[in-house]
Protein backbone atom coordinates (compact mmCIF):
# COMPACT_ATOMS: atom_id res chain seq x y z
CA UNK A 1 0.00 0.00 0.00
CA UNK A 2 0.83 3.62 -0.61
CA UNK A 3 2.21 5.92 2.51
CA UNK A 4 -0.67 8.64 1.84
CA UNK A 5 -3.78 5.96 1.47
CA UNK A 6 -6.54 7.39 3.50
CA UNK A 7 -9.20 5.80 5.10
CA UNK A 8 -12.05 6.00 2.03
CA UNK A 9 -9.61 4.60 -0.75
CA UNK A 10 -8.51 1.74 2.06
CA UNK A 11 -12.38 0.78 2.59
CA UNK A 12 -12.57 0.71 -1.37
CA UNK A 13 -10.62 -2.56 -1.21
CA UNK A 14 -12.32 -5.43 -1.77
CA UNK A 15 -12.57 -9.35 -0.60
CA UNK A 16 -10.79 -9.86 -4.22
CA UNK A 17 -8.24 -7.16 -3.75
CA UNK A 18 -6.85 -9.00 -0.46
CA UNK A 19 -6.57 -12.10 -1.58
CA UNK A 20 -5.17 -10.92 -5.21
CA UNK A 21 -1.98 -8.76 -3.32
CA UNK A 22 -1.63 -11.46 -0.71
CA UNK A 23 -1.36 -14.34 -2.35
CA UNK A 24 1.95 -13.67 -3.28
CA UNK A 25 3.38 -13.25 0.11
CA UNK A 26 1.28 -17.00 1.45
CA UNK A 27 2.86 -18.37 -1.57
CA UNK A 28 6.27 -17.05 -0.75
CA UNK A 29 6.03 -17.94 2.64
CA UNK A 30 5.03 -21.79 1.55
CA UNK A 31 8.17 -21.84 -0.40
CA UNK A 32 10.86 -21.06 1.89
CA UNK A 33 9.09 -23.29 4.35
CA UNK A 34 9.46 -26.11 1.83
CA UNK A 35 12.80 -25.19 0.52
CA UNK A 36 13.84 -24.99 4.04
CA UNK A 37 12.43 -28.66 4.61
CA UNK A 38 14.46 -29.91 2.22
CA UNK A 39 17.70 -28.58 2.89
CA UNK A 40 18.16 -25.46 0.58
CA UNK A 41 18.79 -23.23 3.20
CA UNK A 42 21.84 -23.48 6.33
CA UNK A 43 20.23 -24.75 9.64
CA UNK A 44 20.79 -21.64 11.18
CA UNK A 45 18.44 -19.88 8.64
CA UNK A 46 15.49 -22.55 9.42
CA UNK A 47 16.06 -23.11 13.10
CA UNK A 48 12.80 -23.09 14.35
CA UNK A 49 12.00 -22.29 18.10
CA UNK A 50 11.67 -25.59 19.34
CA UNK A 51 14.30 -28.18 21.94
CA UNK A 52 15.80 -28.98 19.19
CA UNK A 53 16.14 -26.18 16.68
CA UNK A 54 19.26 -26.32 15.52
CA UNK A 55 21.90 -24.36 16.65
CA UNK A 56 24.75 -22.37 15.76
CA UNK A 57 28.24 -24.45 17.67
CA UNK A 58 30.82 -22.41 19.85
CA UNK A 59 33.55 -22.70 16.37
CA UNK A 60 33.19 -24.40 13.31
CA UNK A 61 32.44 -27.59 13.16
CA UNK A 62 34.45 -30.89 11.57
CA UNK A 63 31.47 -33.37 12.84
CA UNK A 64 27.80 -33.11 12.16
CA UNK A 65 27.00 -35.88 13.44
CA UNK A 66 27.98 -39.02 15.71
CA UNK A 67 27.93 -43.20 15.56
CA UNK A 68 28.91 -44.21 18.82
CA UNK A 69 29.41 -48.27 18.81
CA UNK A 70 29.40 -49.07 22.15
CA UNK A 71 30.82 -52.59 23.29
CA UNK A 72 29.34 -53.20 26.78
CA UNK A 73 31.59 -55.43 29.24
CA UNK A 74 35.12 -54.76 28.17
CA UNK A 75 37.04 -55.48 24.94
CA UNK A 76 40.00 -57.20 25.71
CA UNK A 77 42.41 -54.76 24.44
CA UNK A 78 45.94 -57.30 24.36
CA UNK A 79 43.63 -59.74 22.09
CA UNK A 80 42.17 -56.91 19.82
CA UNK A 81 44.56 -53.72 19.71
CA UNK A 82 46.94 -53.33 21.60
CA UNK A 83 49.96 -56.73 20.85
CA UNK A 84 52.07 -57.85 24.02
CA UNK A 85 54.47 -60.11 23.09
CA UNK A 86 55.84 -60.31 26.59
CA UNK A 87 53.15 -61.79 28.07
CA UNK A 88 53.99 -64.58 26.02
CA UNK A 89 57.66 -64.99 27.94
CA UNK A 90 55.89 -64.34 31.20
CA UNK A 91 52.97 -66.42 30.75
CA UNK A 92 52.03 -68.42 34.14
CA UNK A 93 54.46 -66.18 36.12
CA UNK A 94 53.38 -63.55 39.64
CA UNK A 95 53.21 -60.04 39.38
CA UNK A 96 55.50 -57.89 42.01
CA UNK A 97 53.12 -57.61 45.00
CA UNK A 98 54.13 -54.10 44.33
CA UNK A 99 52.16 -53.71 41.59
CA UNK A 100 48.86 -55.28 43.21
CA UNK A 101 48.93 -53.95 46.64
CA UNK A 102 47.07 -51.21 46.51
CA UNK A 103 44.52 -52.71 43.24
CA UNK A 104 41.08 -53.12 43.54
CA UNK A 105 39.66 -56.17 41.40
CA UNK A 106 35.94 -57.25 40.27
CA UNK A 107 36.88 -61.05 41.17
CA UNK A 108 40.51 -61.83 40.22
CA UNK A 109 42.24 -63.25 43.38
CA UNK A 110 45.14 -61.35 43.17
CA UNK A 111 47.67 -63.40 45.66
CA UNK A 112 47.15 -66.58 43.60
CA UNK A 113 46.82 -64.79 40.19
CA UNK A 114 49.46 -65.48 37.20
CA UNK A 115 50.12 -63.61 34.02
CA UNK A 116 47.91 -64.78 31.17
CA UNK A 117 49.21 -65.33 27.44
CA UNK A 118 47.24 -63.80 24.22
CA UNK A 119 46.78 -66.63 21.69
CA UNK A 120 46.05 -63.89 19.01
CA UNK A 121 48.13 -62.74 16.19
CA UNK A 122 48.85 -59.36 15.46
CA UNK A 123 49.89 -57.83 11.77
CA UNK A 124 50.48 -54.09 10.61
CA UNK A 125 47.97 -53.00 8.14
CA UNK A 126 47.77 -49.62 5.92
CA UNK A 127 50.31 -46.79 4.96
CA UNK A 128 50.13 -46.10 9.06
CA UNK A 129 51.02 -49.56 10.20
CA UNK A 130 48.81 -49.86 12.85
CA UNK A 131 48.72 -53.16 14.56
CA UNK A 132 45.31 -55.63 14.89
CA UNK A 133 44.88 -58.99 15.80
CA UNK A 134 43.58 -61.55 13.99
CA UNK A 135 40.08 -61.31 14.78
CA UNK A 136 39.55 -58.13 12.82
CA UNK A 137 40.72 -58.56 9.35
CA UNK A 138 37.99 -56.23 7.92
CA UNK A 139 38.38 -53.58 10.56
CA UNK A 140 42.01 -53.59 9.87
CA UNK A 141 41.45 -52.62 6.26
CA UNK A 142 40.43 -49.14 7.79
CA UNK A 143 43.60 -48.76 9.92
CA UNK A 144 44.22 -45.34 7.57
CA UNK A 145 40.73 -43.91 8.66
CA UNK A 146 41.29 -44.48 12.19
CA UNK A 147 42.78 -42.92 15.52
CA UNK A 148 43.32 -45.62 18.13
CA UNK A 149 44.54 -44.74 21.38
CA UNK A 150 45.74 -47.03 23.79
CA UNK A 151 46.25 -45.03 26.68
CA UNK A 152 42.45 -44.54 27.93
CA UNK A 153 42.34 -44.95 31.57
CA UNK A 154 39.02 -44.47 34.25
CA UNK A 155 38.65 -44.91 38.38
CA UNK A 156 35.54 -47.14 37.67
CA UNK A 157 36.35 -50.92 37.74
CA UNK A 158 32.48 -52.04 37.94
CA UNK A 159 30.57 -52.17 35.07
CA UNK A 160 26.96 -50.13 36.22
CA UNK A 161 29.22 -46.92 37.47
CA UNK A 162 31.91 -47.60 34.64
CA UNK A 163 29.29 -47.59 31.98
CA UNK A 164 27.42 -44.41 33.52
CA UNK A 165 31.53 -42.90 33.29
CA UNK A 166 32.00 -43.99 29.67
CA UNK A 167 28.38 -42.25 28.35
CA UNK A 168 27.36 -39.80 31.06
CA UNK A 169 30.99 -38.50 32.14
CA UNK A 170 30.12 -39.41 36.13
CA UNK A 171 29.88 -42.50 37.71
CA UNK A 172 26.62 -41.25 39.67
CA UNK A 173 22.75 -41.75 38.34
CA UNK A 174 21.13 -38.84 37.45
CA UNK A 175 23.62 -37.44 35.00
CA UNK A 176 22.91 -36.42 31.44
CA UNK A 177 24.41 -38.83 28.30
CA UNK A 178 27.28 -37.49 25.80
CA UNK A 179 24.16 -37.60 23.12
CA UNK A 180 22.21 -35.69 25.18
CA UNK A 181 24.49 -32.90 25.43
CA UNK A 182 25.61 -32.97 21.87
CA UNK A 183 21.72 -32.55 20.71
CA UNK A 184 21.56 -29.77 23.77
CA UNK A 185 24.03 -27.64 22.49
CA UNK A 186 23.29 -28.49 18.41
CA UNK A 187 20.02 -29.36 18.14
CA UNK A 188 18.82 -32.06 15.25
CA UNK A 189 18.60 -31.13 11.54
CA UNK A 190 16.25 -33.97 11.56
CA UNK A 191 12.20 -32.89 11.01
CA UNK A 192 11.03 -36.18 11.16
CA UNK A 193 13.13 -38.20 13.46
CA UNK A 194 14.83 -37.86 17.09
CA UNK A 195 17.56 -35.70 17.27
CA UNK A 196 19.25 -39.01 19.14
CA UNK A 197 18.66 -42.50 18.45
CA UNK A 198 19.77 -45.91 20.26
CA UNK A 199 20.10 -49.51 18.51
CA UNK A 200 20.76 -52.30 20.32
CA UNK A 201 22.00 -55.95 19.81
CA UNK A 202 22.40 -59.01 22.34
CA UNK A 203 22.19 -59.07 25.73
CA UNK A 204 21.27 -55.49 27.43
CA UNK A 205 24.17 -53.40 29.41
CA UNK A 206 23.97 -53.37 33.08
CA UNK A 207 23.41 -49.55 33.00
CA UNK A 208 20.53 -49.75 30.76
CA UNK A 209 18.53 -46.68 29.92
CA UNK A 210 20.53 -44.61 31.93
CA UNK A 211 23.65 -44.88 29.41
CA UNK A 212 21.15 -42.82 26.87
CA UNK A 213 19.16 -40.29 29.45
CA UNK A 214 18.81 -36.86 29.57
CA UNK A 215 19.21 -36.60 32.74
CA UNK A 216 18.25 -33.22 34.19
CA UNK A 217 18.16 -31.67 30.67
CA UNK A 218 15.06 -31.57 29.38
CA UNK A 219 13.76 -34.98 27.81
CA UNK A 220 13.58 -34.07 24.02
CA UNK A 221 17.48 -34.72 24.10
CA UNK A 222 17.52 -38.56 25.63
CA UNK A 223 17.83 -41.03 23.19
CA UNK A 224 14.92 -42.80 21.69
CA UNK A 225 15.27 -46.39 21.85
CA UNK A 226 14.52 -47.81 18.11
CA UNK A 227 13.19 -51.86 17.90
CA UNK A 228 14.64 -54.03 15.31
CA UNK A 229 10.70 -55.81 15.01
CA UNK A 230 7.38 -54.97 15.38
CA UNK A 231 7.16 -50.82 15.46
CA UNK A 232 10.57 -49.15 15.77
CA UNK A 233 9.39 -47.26 18.55
CA UNK A 234 6.86 -48.62 20.98
CA UNK A 235 3.09 -47.39 20.78
CA UNK A 236 4.09 -46.14 17.59
CA UNK A 237 1.11 -47.46 15.34
CA UNK A 238 -2.56 -46.15 15.76
CA UNK A 239 -4.75 -48.67 17.73
CA UNK A 240 -7.94 -49.83 15.45
CA UNK A 241 -10.46 -47.73 14.80
CA UNK A 242 -8.40 -44.41 15.48
CA UNK A 243 -8.02 -42.59 12.23
CA UNK A 244 -5.89 -40.03 10.89
CA UNK A 245 -8.06 -36.96 11.33
CA UNK A 246 -9.25 -38.09 14.84
CA UNK A 247 -5.23 -38.26 16.04
CA UNK A 248 -4.58 -35.02 14.21
CA UNK A 249 -7.64 -33.25 16.51
CA UNK A 250 -6.73 -35.24 19.52
CA UNK A 251 -3.01 -33.67 19.68
CA UNK A 252 -4.05 -30.20 18.53
CA UNK A 253 -6.53 -30.38 21.54
CA UNK A 254 -3.57 -31.75 23.88
CA UNK A 255 -0.48 -29.32 22.69
CA UNK A 256 -3.23 -26.49 23.35
CA UNK A 257 -3.81 -27.46 26.78
CA UNK A 258 0.03 -28.50 27.35
CA UNK A 259 0.89 -24.85 26.04
CA UNK A 260 -2.23 -23.43 28.47
CA UNK A 261 0.00 -25.24 31.07
CA UNK A 262 3.05 -23.98 29.91
CA UNK A 263 2.11 -20.42 29.98
CA UNK A 264 0.96 -20.72 33.55
CA UNK A 265 3.84 -22.60 34.94
CA UNK A 266 6.52 -22.03 32.61
CA UNK A 267 7.96 -25.54 33.08
CA UNK A 268 10.60 -25.90 30.35
CA UNK A 269 9.54 -29.65 30.41
CA UNK A 270 6.52 -29.09 29.24
CA UNK A 271 7.69 -27.73 25.79
CA UNK A 272 9.97 -30.91 25.28
CA UNK A 273 6.35 -32.70 25.75
CA UNK A 274 5.09 -31.11 23.07
CA UNK A 275 7.52 -31.63 20.94
CA UNK A 276 7.08 -35.42 21.77
CA UNK A 277 3.79 -35.48 20.61
CA UNK A 278 4.64 -33.54 17.47
CA UNK A 279 7.67 -35.45 16.84
CA UNK A 280 5.72 -38.90 17.30
CA UNK A 281 3.23 -38.17 15.08
CA UNK A 282 5.70 -37.45 12.07
CA UNK A 283 7.64 -40.07 12.75
CA UNK A 284 4.29 -42.50 11.92
CA UNK A 285 5.04 -42.42 8.49
CA UNK A 286 9.21 -41.06 8.84
CA UNK A 287 10.05 -44.21 10.95
CA UNK A 288 8.57 -46.99 9.01
CA UNK A 289 10.71 -46.13 6.04
CA UNK A 290 13.46 -45.56 8.29
CA UNK A 291 13.76 -49.31 8.99
CA UNK A 292 12.91 -50.58 6.01
CA UNK A 293 16.14 -51.62 4.34
CA UNK A 294 14.45 -53.62 1.56
CA UNK A 295 15.38 -50.75 -1.15
CA UNK A 296 18.92 -51.04 -0.20
CA UNK A 297 21.14 -52.44 -3.10
CA UNK A 298 21.89 -56.37 -2.39
CA UNK A 299 25.51 -55.65 -2.19
CA UNK A 300 25.04 -52.96 0.25
CA UNK A 301 23.29 -55.94 2.71
CA UNK A 302 26.24 -58.36 1.48
CA UNK A 303 28.87 -56.06 2.34
CA UNK A 304 27.46 -55.58 6.18
CA UNK A 305 26.88 -58.83 6.41
CA UNK A 306 23.35 -58.87 7.34
CA UNK A 307 22.63 -62.31 5.80
CA UNK A 308 26.17 -64.04 6.65
CA UNK A 309 25.90 -67.44 8.55
CA UNK A 310 26.20 -66.72 12.19
CA UNK A 311 28.39 -69.33 13.71
CA UNK A 312 26.97 -71.81 16.34
CA UNK A 313 28.33 -71.27 20.12
CA UNK A 314 27.53 -72.57 23.58
CA UNK A 315 26.66 -69.93 26.15
CA UNK A 316 27.76 -67.01 24.40
CA UNK A 317 27.86 -63.55 26.28
CA UNK A 318 27.34 -61.67 22.72
CA UNK A 319 23.82 -62.15 23.07
CA UNK A 320 22.80 -65.47 21.78
CA UNK A 321 20.81 -66.84 17.97
CA UNK A 322 20.30 -63.61 15.73
CA UNK A 323 23.32 -60.84 16.95
CA UNK A 324 25.12 -61.21 14.08
CA UNK A 325 22.12 -60.10 11.58
CA UNK A 326 21.02 -57.66 14.65
CA UNK A 327 23.79 -55.81 15.06
CA UNK A 328 24.70 -55.94 11.51
CA UNK A 329 21.11 -53.98 10.51
CA UNK A 330 22.16 -51.78 13.42
CA UNK A 331 25.40 -50.55 11.36
CA UNK A 332 23.24 -50.28 8.26
CA UNK A 333 20.43 -48.09 10.01
CA UNK A 334 23.18 -45.91 11.65
CA UNK A 335 23.84 -44.57 8.13
CA UNK A 336 20.42 -44.31 7.14
CA UNK A 337 19.65 -42.27 10.21
CA UNK A 338 22.64 -40.02 9.67
CA UNK A 339 21.63 -39.38 6.09
CA UNK A 340 18.28 -38.20 7.06
CA UNK A 341 20.10 -35.71 9.62
CA UNK A 342 19.54 -37.45 13.14
CA UNK A 343 22.62 -35.95 15.04
CA UNK A 344 23.74 -39.04 17.74
CA UNK A 345 23.45 -42.77 17.07
CA UNK A 346 24.37 -45.06 19.81
CA UNK A 347 24.98 -48.65 18.94
CA UNK A 348 24.66 -50.99 22.38
CA UNK A 349 25.64 -54.31 21.99
CA UNK A 350 26.32 -57.08 25.31
CA UNK A 351 28.33 -58.22 26.36
CA UNK A 352 32.01 -58.38 26.03
CA UNK A 353 32.58 -59.44 30.06
CA UNK A 354 35.10 -62.13 29.37
CA UNK A 355 35.60 -63.94 32.81
CA UNK A 356 36.30 -66.84 31.18
CA UNK A 357 35.88 -68.69 27.97
CA UNK A 358 37.78 -66.19 26.13
CA UNK A 359 39.53 -67.55 23.53
CA UNK A 360 35.82 -69.26 22.69
CA UNK A 361 33.81 -66.42 22.71
CA UNK A 362 35.81 -63.47 21.94
CA UNK A 363 35.93 -64.95 18.07
CA UNK A 364 32.46 -65.17 18.47
CA UNK A 365 32.20 -61.03 19.07
CA UNK A 366 34.80 -60.45 17.03
CA UNK A 367 33.15 -62.26 14.09
CA UNK A 368 30.02 -60.24 14.70
CA UNK A 369 31.36 -57.00 14.90
CA UNK A 370 34.24 -56.77 12.79
CA UNK A 371 32.81 -56.82 9.03
CA UNK A 372 29.57 -54.81 10.11
CA UNK A 373 31.74 -52.04 11.22
CA UNK A 374 34.43 -51.99 8.90
CA UNK A 375 31.23 -51.95 6.16
CA UNK A 376 30.05 -49.03 7.70
CA UNK A 377 33.35 -47.02 7.42
CA UNK A 378 33.54 -47.85 4.10
CA UNK A 379 30.03 -46.91 3.33
CA UNK A 380 30.25 -43.67 4.93
CA UNK A 381 33.46 -42.68 3.25
CA UNK A 382 32.04 -43.50 -0.54
CA UNK A 383 29.10 -41.43 0.30
CA UNK A 384 30.94 -38.30 1.12
CA UNK A 385 29.39 -38.83 4.83
CA UNK A 386 32.73 -39.98 6.70
CA UNK A 387 34.75 -36.67 6.78
CA UNK A 388 31.43 -35.05 8.96
CA UNK A 389 30.69 -38.21 10.87
CA UNK A 390 32.69 -39.70 13.90
CA UNK A 391 32.84 -43.09 13.94
CA UNK A 392 33.71 -44.43 17.78
CA UNK A 393 34.13 -47.40 19.41
CA UNK A 394 33.83 -47.24 23.24
CA UNK A 395 33.53 -49.68 26.21
CA UNK A 396 33.97 -49.02 29.87
CA UNK A 397 37.10 -50.62 30.40
CA UNK A 398 39.61 -53.04 29.39
CA UNK A 399 40.59 -56.55 30.54
CA UNK A 400 43.43 -57.33 32.90
CA UNK A 401 46.76 -59.17 31.92
CA UNK A 402 46.56 -61.58 34.36
CA UNK A 403 44.27 -64.54 34.10
CA UNK A 404 40.84 -64.80 36.32
CA UNK A 405 41.23 -66.89 38.59
CA UNK A 406 37.68 -66.36 40.61
CA UNK A 407 37.18 -69.00 43.50
CA UNK A 408 34.92 -72.16 41.77
CA UNK A 409 36.46 -71.95 38.31
CA UNK A 410 37.49 -75.00 36.97
CA UNK A 411 39.84 -73.53 34.85
CA UNK A 412 41.91 -69.96 34.32
CA UNK A 413 40.63 -68.79 30.53
CA UNK A 414 39.55 -65.28 31.10
CA UNK A 415 40.35 -61.64 31.94
CA UNK A 416 38.99 -59.69 34.76
CA UNK A 417 38.15 -55.88 34.67
CA UNK A 418 40.75 -53.48 34.02
CA UNK A 419 40.38 -49.46 34.20
CA UNK A 420 44.25 -48.67 34.11
CA UNK A 421 44.94 -49.18 30.64
CA UNK A 422 42.43 -49.84 27.68
CA UNK A 423 42.07 -49.29 24.27
CA UNK A 424 39.54 -47.37 22.22
CA UNK A 425 39.23 -45.68 18.24
CA UNK A 426 37.93 -42.99 16.67
CA UNK A 427 37.37 -42.28 12.47
CA UNK A 428 35.73 -39.61 10.32
CA UNK A 429 34.24 -36.22 11.67
CA UNK A 430 37.93 -34.37 11.87
CA UNK A 431 39.28 -37.14 13.38
CA UNK A 432 43.41 -37.94 12.62
CA UNK A 433 43.53 -41.46 10.81
CA UNK A 434 46.10 -43.73 10.74
CA UNK A 435 47.33 -42.14 14.28
CA UNK A 436 48.27 -44.61 17.30
CA UNK A 437 47.90 -42.03 20.75
CA UNK A 438 49.82 -43.38 23.67
CA UNK A 439 51.23 -46.57 25.01
CA UNK A 440 51.31 -48.96 27.74
CA UNK A 441 54.03 -50.86 29.81
CA UNK A 442 55.10 -54.08 28.29
CA UNK A 443 52.34 -56.05 29.63
CA UNK A 444 49.85 -53.34 29.00
CA UNK A 445 49.31 -53.08 32.83
CA UNK A 446 50.08 -49.34 33.25
CA UNK A 447 49.78 -46.10 30.62
CA UNK A 448 53.44 -45.38 30.21
CA UNK A 449 52.68 -42.27 27.82
CA UNK A 450 50.22 -40.04 26.45
CA UNK A 451 47.47 -40.59 29.30
CA UNK A 452 43.85 -40.21 27.98
CA UNK A 453 40.94 -39.85 30.71
CA UNK A 454 37.34 -40.69 29.57
CA UNK A 455 36.89 -36.42 30.35
CA UNK A 456 39.78 -35.52 28.05
CA UNK A 457 37.75 -38.40 25.42
CA UNK A 458 34.58 -36.51 25.94
CA UNK A 459 36.14 -33.04 25.37
CA UNK A 460 37.95 -34.11 22.19
CA UNK A 461 34.75 -35.25 21.19
CA UNK A 462 32.64 -32.27 21.73
CA UNK A 463 35.71 -30.48 20.31
CA UNK A 464 35.34 -31.91 17.06
CA UNK A 465 31.21 -30.79 17.16
CA UNK A 466 32.71 -27.20 17.42
CA UNK A 467 31.89 -27.03 21.06
CA UNK A 468 33.52 -25.69 23.92
CA UNK A 469 33.05 -28.71 26.80
CA UNK A 470 33.94 -25.96 29.38
CA UNK A 471 31.05 -23.31 28.44
CA UNK A 472 28.61 -26.31 27.09
CA UNK A 473 27.03 -25.80 30.58
CA UNK A 474 23.47 -26.68 31.79
CA UNK A 475 22.23 -24.79 35.20
CA UNK A 476 20.75 -27.46 37.67
CA UNK A 477 20.25 -27.13 41.53
CA UNK A 478 22.28 -23.92 41.52
CA UNK A 479 25.95 -25.44 39.44
CA UNK A 480 26.61 -25.37 35.76
CA UNK A 481 27.00 -29.23 35.13
CA UNK A 482 29.12 -29.91 32.01
CA UNK A 483 29.69 -33.20 30.41
CA UNK A 484 33.73 -33.03 31.37
CA UNK A 485 32.29 -31.93 35.49
CA UNK A 486 35.52 -29.78 36.19
CA UNK A 487 38.31 -31.79 33.81
CA UNK A 488 39.49 -32.69 30.88
CA UNK A 489 41.78 -31.25 27.81
CA UNK A 490 41.40 -31.74 24.11
CA UNK A 491 43.78 -34.79 22.54
CA UNK A 492 44.99 -32.45 20.45
CA UNK A 493 46.82 -35.79 18.67
CA UNK A 494 42.91 -36.57 17.59
CA UNK A 495 42.37 -33.65 15.31
CA UNK A 496 43.13 -33.92 11.70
Amino acid sequence: MKPDLDLEELLKLTRRDFLTTSASGIGGLALASILGQNGFFAPAARAGTGPMAVHVPHFPAKAKACICIYMEGGPSQMDLFDPKPKLVELDGQKLPDSMTKNVRFAFLQKDTARIMASHRKFEKHGQSGMEFSDLLPNLASCADDICMIRSMHTEQFNHHPGQIMMNCGSPLMGRPSMGAWVTYGLGSESDNLPGYVVLTAGRGTSAGAQNWASGFLPTSYAGVLFRSQGDPVQNLSNPPGLSAEMQHYGIDAIKDLNALHEKTVGDPEIAARIASYELAFRMQSSAPELMDISGEPEEVKKAYGIDREEPTIKAARGGGVGSYKTFAKDCLLARRLVERGVRFVNIFHASWDHHSNLDVELPWNAGMADQPIAALIKDLKQRGLLDTTMVVWLSEFGRTPLGENRPGYAKVTGRDHHPFAFTLWMAGGGVKGGTVIGETDDIGWGVVKDPVHVHDLHATILHLFGLDHERLTYRFQGRDFRLTDIAGNVVQAALA
